[in-house]
């Protein structure tokens, strides 16, 4: 028997630990070197900038989300702030952002599979592990979150592990290590900023991009028994979650690799710090993380885009066979239909020109900061209505407005950035043209929704 609500089966610890490592993927283990290589140790000052902004877009989230949880999160939000258009445009970019993550994941797990059994074709290994992940989100909620809570324990002491063996290194406890320390982040191949400010604000957009998904939590914690306690603590607790999994991972590799090492952009940056410790196996170690981390992040690509497409779905703002969901309170068509797409993606990777997944890749360049002005502008409207009818406010955004504020002007000010910048001028306006596009989409979908409501009231 199919209905259309959902199951609260996420239990305290899933909802935890899933905010704890939620932003935790392939992206600190491998593409921090990029961003090392291209800004030197002044990596650390876009990790902390990029990192600032995160922490406070999800205090703004916070704040909505506690006042109001809803799966259909930010989205919801915006469409009750600025009107049905914007809530419909954000919530099918950001179904589009994770769609998109589920081949690029699946094909990152199945590159390293096929490393250990060349046997097997990689788009084999591919559709193989999103249809496994896609069966675990089929079942319940519940299987999704114990999946992920072991996915996200295992990126947890991963990355507690590196930091403990970098910090003896550093200190000299670690047998047949040698590393400069952090004299080489000011005294050594260039000093501290090698490259200048304009390499920071480059690498910077690298880095604010590695930080999307810690805003699962508040579409997560929807489902669990006690949501606005849920996203209280995980709000809370994002200062320290960036503190010590980014920026002290960080440090340790910049004061243990010279960031011009050219091994640094060819293996990646944990890889390269745990081989200059000496560390046995560092290869193997490093691609076992990553295989987790990947899987964590398809796992959580599969759950984010059925329920983003629920909720539009439940508000009419998508086919009302979406808003379907099983006895165990699964979307369970929503889950069908977005792995459909994520598979269709995965396949013209392998058969269609190379163009056409490039494009669909740039076309979602973008929307992690589309979202967090989204929301930005979303809390400052919604908080002057709570604050006007008196409503109260049990989690607040730190010094509202004028913060707020200058969120939404530092991300405006990264989208132009991207613009002037050739290497990222084509991310935003891909992103600007598929917003237009869907715009457009809202409108026709408005239309018909209104055509079909007077047939029924006739």
């Amino acid at each position: 028997m199919s209905s259309s609500s959902l199951s609260p089966g996420l239990k305290q610890r899933h909802v935890t630990m899933l905010s704890i490592a939620g932003a935790i993927g392939a992206g600190l283990f491998i593409g921090s070197g990029h961003a090392i290589a291209s800004a030197g140790p002044a990596a650390i000052l876009a990790y902390i900038l990029s990192g600032t902004l995160v922490v406070l877009v999800m205090r703004m989230l916070g704040e909505m989300a506690v006042a109001a949880p809803d799966t259909g999160s930010f989205s919801t939000y915006a469409e009750r702030a600025m009107g049905r258009t914007a809530g419909f445009t954000i919530g099918w970019l950001y179904w589009w952002f994770w769609v998109l993550v589920i081949p690029i994941e699946a094909i990152a797990a199945a590159a390293i599979l096929h490393a250990w059994f060349p046997a097997i074709e990689t788009w084999q290994f591919a559709l193989a592990v999103t249809g496994l992940l896609t069966l675990t989100n089929l079942f319940s909620v519940a299987r999704y979150g114990e999946f992920e809570f072991w996915f996200a324990m295992l990126k947890v002491i991963a990355v507690l592990g590196f930091i403990a063996l970098g910090a003896l290194a550093l200190v000299g406890m670690l047998p047949h290590t040698n590393v400069s320390g952090v004299m080489q982040l000011s005294q050594q191949f260039g000093g501290f900023m090698p490259n200048g400010m304009t390499a920071v604000i480059g690498a910077m957009l690298t880095t604010v991009f590695s930080f999307m998904g810690t805003e699962i939590v508040t579409i997560a914690a929807a489902e669990s028994k006690n949501p606005s306690k849920q996203i209280t603590r995980a709000t809370n607790s994002v200062v320290w979650r960036m503190g010590i999994f980014y920026i002290v991972s960080v440090f340790l590799i910049i004061s243990i690799v010279p960031w011009n090492d050219p091994m640094l952009m060819q293996v990646g940056s944990y890889q390269r710090a745990l081989e200059m410790m000496n560390i046995p196996h560092a290869k193997m170690i490093v691609d076992i993380v990553v295989l987790i981390a990947v899987a964590s992040c398809l796992n959580s690509a599969i759950y984010t885009a059925s329920r983003m497409v629920y909720s539009l779905s439940r508000r009419g703002d998508g086919p009302r066979l979406l808003q379907h969901t099983s006895s165990a309170g699964v979307p369970w068509v929503a889950v069908l239909a977005s792995t459909a797409v994520g598979f269709l993606t995965t396949a013209l990777n392998y058969f269609a020109p190379e163009q056409v997944f490039s494009f669909l890749l740039v076309s979602s360049g973008a929307v992690a900061l589309l979202v967090y002005l989204v929301i930005a502008v979303s809390q400052v409207i919604l908080r002057k209505k709570m604050d006007a009818s008196g409503e109260p406010i049990e989690f607040r955004m730190w010094l509202f407005p004028g913060l707020s504020y200058l969120v939404i002007l530092s991300i405006l000010s990264i989208l132009a950035v991207m613009l002037i910048l050739p290497e990222h001028r084509m991310e935003v306006i891909a992103t600007g043209a598929l917003a237009v596009s869907i715009v457009c989409m809202s409108a026709i979908f408005s239309g018909r929704k209104h055509a079909v409501t007077r047939t029924e009231t006739a």
